[in-house]
């Protein structure tokens, strides 16, 4: 899915005496009112990190189901492919965090030759810079879910180079949380709509709103793509996002309204 760029606002910084040192140069750049991207991106370097990548599930009010959210400094060639070629279905990253939880550091080795699908996400990816990084997830009691990725163009992660990464992952982890922070706050005080709204839909969400249409349930919609009901789920989110719906049935009313869904006499 796109994750179009959004701006950190100086007035929703969380309520606190502290700021990890390794991000109040974002911070100080948001309360003088300049553009953060520039400044993320160079924390995110002196991280060792050539881009940084944010997605958020939010849930806004109890009556609309999780909306999507991002901030991300990735080439956005890289992101229109990605959702393109529905590489949330393939990406090797995603049930690593989910599945195992903590931060997990990986390379072209990690997940090599698991799959044809899987080696030609790794090509298309280090076309774009992302050769290997750090990533995780992070959720909290308000159902709020994050997955965070710092990617390199280094290939594989040798011996130093994991000890420098194990040196720098107290800073990781705490620009991830802060960020992660700061972003929900900026999102709810200032009732954002999600960063998806207005895009494309995807050939495989419009492929997901007609069997809903039909009547499918998430888990039907997953065994009949070959996928699991949490990739069915997430490209429903994304399709609501795209279309300013509140809930599936009314993402489906406007992809039927759109012309992509076509309902069957």
């Amino acid at each position: 899915m796109p994750i179009q760029q959004r701006d950190l606002l100086p007035d929703s910084l969380p309520i606190s005496a502290l700021v990890p040192e390794v991000i109040r140069p974002v911070v100080e750049a948001a309360q003088e009112g300049s553009e953060t991207t520039n400044v993320v991106r160079a924390v995110i370097q002196s991280l060792g990190f050539d881009s940084f990548l944010y997605g958020l599930s939010l849930s806004p009010r109890p009556d609309r189901e999780a909306q999507l959210y991002g901030y991300s400094t990735v080439p956005r060639e890289w992101l229109a492919t990605y959702d393109r070629r529905a590489y949330c279905e393939i990406d090797p990253r995603i049930p690593l965090v989910l599945e195992s939880g903590g931060a997990h550091i990986w390379d072209q080795n990690t997940f090599r030759g698991r799959s044809k699908a899987v080696d030609e996400f790794l090509d298309s990816a280090a076309q774009y810079g992302t050769c290997s990084g750090v990533c995780f997830a992070l959720h909290d009691v308000s159902h709020h879910g994050a997955m965070l990725a710092f990617n390199s163009r280094i290939p594989v992660v040798d011996r130093i180079r994991r000890q420098v990464i194990e040196r720098n992952l107290s800073e990781i982890l705490s620009f991830g949380h802060y960020f992660n922070s700061w972003f929900i706050r900026t999102v709810l005080d200032h009732d954002i709509a999600p960063t998806l709204h207005g895009a494309s839909l995807s050939p495989r969400e419009i492929e997901v709103l007609k069997l809903v249409a039909r009547g499918l349930s998430t888990d039907d919609v997953a065994a009949r793509m070959s996928v699991v009901a949490r990739t069915v789920q997430l490209h429903l989110d994304s399709a609501r996002a795209k279309l300013g719906a509140a809930n599936r049935q009314q993402a489906v009313a406007l992809a039927i309204k759109a012309g992509f869904v076509t309902v069957l006499a």
